[in-house]
């Protein structure tokens, strides 16, 4: 079934009430949004509809993509020549096309057979279907280590994201004794699929799906969203009690399986935690704490210091990416139970960000495999500039 995401002007509270109804009417889904605009996907049949009720409200609009299904048959290239490059490389993982769990599991393992002084993996815990939480642990073994945590998939749609976690642990591996003592003198620990269920289903059913395939007992509206579901401010504002929503926060923080798995082995672990780093997609941001209000951290012109370097770097990296940086609150949208506030307010994590990848809303979560490298380098720089600030802590 085609469908379209609209870029609406999302500027005055009339606009905002006329986008909630249009919700409502049109079975919209909100994609993505900030203080002045948002992306809204309507289904093919609607979309005629929504875009009378759109031009009646005088709210200016465009759409971006005008066949959704066709972006996505278009998205992914055939893995068919993996198996070849398993032949060469001992593993399927390409980063020119977006892969399934199995394949991100196997290239993990991999590692930790190849490089056996440097890597190891655990799994942390089962998601709601039984799927374990892989972790990889990048580490030369020194004692005086700082840690920095990764993670990416929390949302089951974003695959950039998961891809992007996977290509920044390649390259520190891959090139190791090349690397800086910034980078090497880390623990590094990386989750890549934060929502394995999630990320399985939307290879297999739904492109689109966001949450996890929690909430089985809210009937035919099943999932959490993770990234809602972490327990500090949970419940406040960006955050639904409706289990039909895709902000459905669960039924307490912590309901979910997979966001307890990671809090339980982040806090009972001896790693000295300085960054918590979560990638999401998509608008191109650098986004730190708070985001379950309007409001920032103490050291919040520190933490846009980090940011803007970062962003600069990156921009260096891909040759023409602008990131945006700010608290999310209030650079977004306020959004409380997510991870990185958790990591700052309950854990006091100094460096917690959360980078929204590429791209700008051209593609949107649909994003061509094309640009898995390099939004990689992208984040690659990134991590560059987190390393050299853990550095001096």
């Amino acid at each position: 079934m085609a469908l379209s995401c609209g870029r609406i002007a999302y500027d005055d509270q009339p606009k905002k009430n006329a986008v909630a109804e249009l919700q409502d009417r049109f079975d919209a889904s909100m994609w993505n949004y900030n203080a002045t605009s948002v992306d809204i996907f309507v289904r093919g049949q609607q979309l005629k509809k929504a875009e009378c009720f759109l031009r009646a409200a005088n709210i200016p609009y465009e759409v971006v993509i005008e066949d959704m299904q066709r972006a996505i048959d278009t998205e992914n290239p055939s893995l068919e020549e993996t198996e070849l490059w398993e032949n060469r490389n001992g593993h399927r993982m390409t980063w020119t096309a977006y892969h399934r769990l199995a394949d991100i599991y196997d290239w993990m393992d991999y590692l930790a057979q190849t490089y056996p002084d440097l890597c190891s993996t655990k799994a942390i815990g089962k998601s709601v279907q039984g799927r374990e939480l892989k972790v990889l642990r990048i580490s030369n073994g020194n004692p005086a280590n700082r840690a920095i945590w990764m993670d990416g998939g929390i949302h089951a749609r974003e695959w950039i994201s998961p891809a992007t976690v996977t290509y920044i642990a390649n390259e520190l591996v891959e090139d190791w004794d090349n690397q800086p003592d910034h980078l090497r003198n880390v623990d590094w620990y990386v989750l890549p699929v934060h929502n394995p269920d999630g990320y399985e289903h939307s290879h297999q059913y739904d492109r689109l799906w966001r949450k996890n395939r929690g909430g089985l007992q809210y009937g035919p509206c099943a999932g959490v969203d993770l990234n809602r579901n972490y327990g500090y401010k949970w419940g406040g504002q960006g955050t639904s009690k409706q289990p039909c929503s895709e902000i459905f926060a669960g039924s307490g923080p912590f309901s979910e399986p997979e966001s307890k798995a990671v809090s339980e082995f982040m806090q009972s672990s001896a790693a000295d935690w300085k960054g918590f780093l979560t990638f999401h997609s998509y608008g191109q941001y650098i986004l730190y704490p708070w985001g379950y209000d309007r409001v920032v951290p103490p050291d919040h012109a520190d933490m846009k210091r980090v940011g803007d370097a970062a962003a600069e770097q990156m921009l260096q990296a891909s040759g023409g990416s602008r990131y945006t940086v700010g608290p999310s609150g209030s650079t977004l949208y306020p959004a409380a139970g997510g991870s990185d506030d958790w990591a700052r307010g309950a854990l006091n994590i100094k460096y917690a960000y959360t980078v929204e990848l590429r791209d700008t809303g051209r593609y949107g979560f649909v994003l061509p495999a094309n640009q898995i490298k390099p939004t990689g380098d992208e984040a690659v720089a990134f991590v560059d500039i987190i390393a050299q600030e853990v550095a001096k802590l």
